[in-house]
């Protein structure tokens, strides 16, 4: 038989990682990345704050007591985008420019990307050589105008997310489903 903290180590060990993988994150972010544990999450991050192994700085939960002042607001948005797809999520991860966030789901190996107003052209030139890869993207945009400017190959979809975690998705004009 498994004791309560055999059954709890292992979700907290999963918000550990999420945290110390994307630095901050607010409480109804890790929530969504861990579905149907509201209660468990909630109880785990009280837990983790009052142990010093995370620290809850202006409603974010941070890996560091500083990690707020240097927090990647397009990492941030990335995982909302992340928590639209989380139940079919094999594995995530934070990647590389220009990738915000990497994930499997369904045998397909997904990027978020940002695509900053005024460096489409860059991103744009940079993703050109990816056409033979595998990765297909998600992009987010700040403005939905954006996407004309974009010339990206193997885009699953554009997204804007407000800064209350709310995604909406959208289809370049005469791209294919």
């Amino acid at each position: 038989m498994k004791t309560r903290d055999q059954i709890y180590a292992r979700d907290a060990g999963a918000l550990l990682r999420d945290i110390t993988i994307y630095k901050a994150l607010t409480e109804a972010q890790l929530l969504r990345l861990h579905p149907g544990k509201d209660d468990k999450v909630k109880n785990l991050l009280s837990y983790l704050v009052r142990q010093n192994r995370v620290w809850l700085v202006d409603g974010f939960y941070c890996a560091a007591p500083d990690s707020l002042v240097n927090a990647d607001r397009g990492l941030m948005a990335a995982v909302w985008v992340l928590a639209d797809f989380i139940k079919d999520v094999e594995y995530h991860t934070a990647g590389d420019y220009p990738a915000k966030i990497i994930f499997f789901a369904g045998g397909e190996v997904y990027e978020i990307v940002e695509a900053v107003r005024g460096k489409e052209i860059l991103l744009s030139r940079v993703l050109a050589d990816s056409e033979g890869q595998a990765s297909r993207y998600l992009v987010i945009v700040e403005d939905p105008e954006q996407i004309s400017n974009l010339v990206l190959p193997n885009v699953s979809g554009y997204c804007t997310v407000s800064g209350e975690g709310e995604v909406r998705y959208y289809r370049k004009e005469g791209a294919s489903p």
